[in-house]
């Protein structure tokens, strides 16, 4: 990403992760216009995190670089230099993926 950006408070930057399957265990094909969108991605940027009502900052449980499920209709989608992004609050993320055996 050449443009950087930075999300306020308890907002984070995803990815999504985008599966190169394109064909059903059946041996159909399907067309990019009819797969739907991945509810996993990769958190490219977070926020530092929102204020509490004591005047302290509260951290978020996700950072840079954590692979996360979130909800079909969460966030909003944003185009930074050729490049789809999701920017969210942290509460609308439902978990974080951790994988045994996967590549870090």
């Amino acid at each position: 990403m050449s443009t950087n950006i930075t999300p306020l408070h308890d907002r984070v930057i995803i990815r999504r992760i985008e599966d190169n399957v394109n064909q059903t265990a059946g041996g159909l094909y399907i067309p990019d216009t009819a797969k739907e969108k991945p509810q996993e991605g990769e958190v490219i940027a977070a926020g530092a995190g929102k204020y509490k009502e004591d005047g302290t900052r509260q951290a978020l449980d996700v950072k840079a670089g954590d692979r996360v499920l979130f909800g079909k209709y969460s966030g909003s989608e944003i185009k930074l230099d050729g490049d789809e992004f999701i920017i969210m609050r942290e509460d609308e993320i439902l978990g974080i993926i951790s994988r045994a055996g996967a590549a870090a």
